[in-house]
């Protein structure tokens, strides 16, 4: 597993996460039809709207950031939101290590904000984060779209083409 550093993002990351992000989603194009492309997947404005409600970690190599996940909490659960690898360093452990300590946060304090399980949503077509999130011990939830709507505020046409994931806290 790659040696990497992991700590919160700040507005001063905000370029360099948001350049992952961009970088990292250009795989949707394996699998998304075209016209539910999002290009850019997101914007500065963007990041900064999801950091009001979500808290932005970073995985650094070298100083440089290569990875990047939000933890949001949402009722009973710890959502597991945007997490983007560079293709590069995909397949080095990187993204399981932020999970990881993300998870780890979330038991923590989400034990005090009653969170019982810990939810992540990916595109149904996406199966490397499928499999990965199937190695780290997550199962598919057993409805996706109640899941979706229930925890999640996401454009129809990714909540049809998604699936949630689950593991207890």
């Amino acid at each position: 597993m790659a040696q990497v550093t992991i700590r919160l993002l700040t507005v001063a990351d905000r370029g360099a996460a948001v350049e992952v992000i961009n970088t990292a989603a250009r795989w949707y194009r394996d699998f998304l039809p075209p016209d539910e492309l999002h290009d850019p997947e997101m914007t500065a404005a963007q990041w900064d709207d999801e950091a009001r409600r979500l808290t932005w970690y970073g995985g650094f190599l070298d100083g440089a950031l290569v990875a990047v996940m939000g933890l949001e909490y949402s009722r009973d659960a710890a959502l597991l939101r945007h997490a983007y690898i560079l293709p590069e360093h995909q397949h080095h452990g990187i993204g399981l290590r932020l999970a990881e300590h993300l998870e780890s946060v979330a038991r923590g304090d989400g034990a005090a904000r009653g969170v019982r399980r810990i939810i992540v949503g990916t595109y149904a077509q996406n199966y490397k984060a499928r499999g990965a999130l199937e190695k780290a011990g997550y199962r598919l939830s057993a409805d996706s779209g109640a899941i979706l709507r229930e925890y999640y505020t996401i454009p129809e046409d990714r909540l049809r083409a998604s699936v949630t994931y689950e593991k207890p806290v």
